[in-house]
């Protein structure tokens, strides 16, 4: 049975973020919000944790394109390589915000993503989900929750995420009703920005 937490993202409770960051420590699973669609996470360090995801996916956590939920751009060093001033200004002007960027992974990726030549990087414009990995010290794991029904692609009722994920995850976050949209995702590891998938996030940024 998952824990179910109320947090309010004008202004998160300390208290509530504490109590997610111990199930995060400990290896446990969470469905949190986001700017555009519910996340699930995990602590980015706990290779456990990852293997659950993966398993959940139904995908090979090596082949898995997970997203890393940063804070700010200032832990970017030690997940991404050295990137030109033209590509960190498009991120300072975007982020946080409704987008995922795809940059050259560094040598410092956690041990399951050691190969992958790109990482995609989340900064939500989202208190809650800023707030926990602030707290944690260190980048979650995101990956999306899709329903089955085609018509809702994503779930968006905290309650109903609940009902179908109980057995699954550890903590489920109630913040309000989600978007149904997901993020745009932009690739730069070349330079050149590529929209991979075009989502909530204005292409006004460059």
């Amino acid at each position: 049975m998952a824990e179910f937490i109320r947090i309010y993202e004008e202004n998160p409770n300390p208290k509530e973020i504490e109590r997610v960051v111990k199930v995060l420590k400990r290896g446990g699973l969470i469905i949190y919000p986001t700017d555009t669609v519910y996340g699930l996470g995990c602590d980015i360090t706990n290779l456990k944790a990852l293997e659950r995801i993966a398993r959940i996916k139904q995908i090979k956590l090596e082949k898995a394109n997970f997203s890393f939920i940063c804070h700010d751009l200032s832990n970017l060093s030690d997940y991404v390589k050295q990137i030109d001033t033209s590509v960190f200004k498009v991120l300072k002007r975007a982020l946080p915000g409704p987008y995922t960027f795809i940059l050259p992974g560094s040598k410092n990726l956690p041990n399951p993503f050691k190969k992958r030549k790109t990482v995609g990087i989340r900064v939500p414009a989202n208190n809650i989900a800023l707030d926990i990995v602030k707290k944690l010290g260190n980048p979650i794991i995101s990956t999306s929750i899709h329903d089955e029904d085609t018509v809702i692609e994503y779930t968006t009722d905290p309650e109903l995420i609940l009902e179908k994920w109980d057995n699954l995850v550890d903590l489920v976050i109630d913040g309000g009703y989600g978007d149904n949209e997901p993020s745009t995702v932009i690739d730069l590891s070349e330079g050149e920005p590529v929209i991979v998938r075009q989502g909530k996030g204005s292409l006004e940024i460059f």
